[in-house]
């Protein structure tokens, strides 16, 4: 029953045992495993779904572990067809380099164990990247690109990276440009799964929201971004002129 509704049996003998409160997305699993009819399982998902928001602080994600926070994202890229990224702040998880994981985590003061953990798991999850089922569309700004969270040649290597991945035919990867008028505003990263689920990473949590009028809030905002931002051989242009600015840096530096 868990391994077919995508979780650990300690996690489902905990929601069994009312001492986990189940999210929406858990009990969707939990009734696609069991094999009930729809109607049943629109009017429970609905219940689910009643408070439309679930807010999980990252103090408590650290205390069961980081790197199980990649698994359940597995379990959930797995199950889905398609996917939309927003990204105003950091290279996607599901496109950074080795070296550019290493320096994000570090932030969060986690273990060696845990660290090395947390980035084999964002790594083992990468492998979505080759599963040509899906379809995963990324939208980043150009800041992203300058950030400096690595050292200039790791940074070269990390856009090398994107523009390596933006050639898989189901992988559409757009950049926002600094030089377009902008109409909206990059808030904040927000993920979007087969219109069914949007996850913010928030400073303190990571939000889940499954509520369809609020879904369709950020759909419109990631549309709204895709018609203004570069594509193709613009957007891989723009990539690589980044790029050898690293490159230069290096060399003279």
């Amino acid at each position: 029953m868990a391994r077919s509704a995508l979780m650990s049996p300690s996690k489902l003998s905990k929601i069994e045992n009312a001492k986990l409160a189940a999210s929406a997305t858990d009990v969707e699993r939990i009734l696609t495993a069991i094999g009930v009819s729809d109607e049943v399982k629109a009017e429970y998902t609905e219940a689910a779904r009643a408070s439309a928001t679930e807010a999980t602080a990252w103090r408590l994600l650290k205390r069961i572990g980081v790197h199980k926070g990649q698994q359940s994202a597995k379990a959930l890229e797995a199950q889905m067809s398609t996917l939309r990224l927003f990204q105003p702040a950091l290279v996607p998880g599901l496109l950074q380099t080795p070296e550019y994981i290493r320096a994000v985590l570090q932030r969060h003061n986690l273990s060696e164990d845990s660290l090395s953990r947390t980035i084999n798991g964002r790594l083992e999850r990468q492998a979505v990247l080759y599963d040509s089922a899906k379809s995963l569309r990324f939208i980043i700004t150009e800041p992203v690109l300058r950030w400096r969270i690595v050292p200039p040649q790791m940074m070269a290597a990390q856009l090398d990276r994107i523009f390596s991945i933006s050639r898989l035919p189901h992988v559409d990867i757009r950049i926002v440009p600094l030089r377009i008028q902008q109409r909206d505003i990059a808030n904040h990263a927000f993920v979007i799964r087969d219109d069914r689920m949007v996850t913010v990473e928030t400073v303190h949590a990571e939000v889940v929201v499954t509520d369809p009028r609020d879904i369709g809030l950020y759909v419109e905002k990631f549309e709204g971004f895709e018609r203004v931002a570069l594509s193709g051989d613009q957007m891989r242009g723009l990539v690589e002129g980044i790029r050898d600015d690293f490159l230069r840096e290096q060399e003279t530096g």
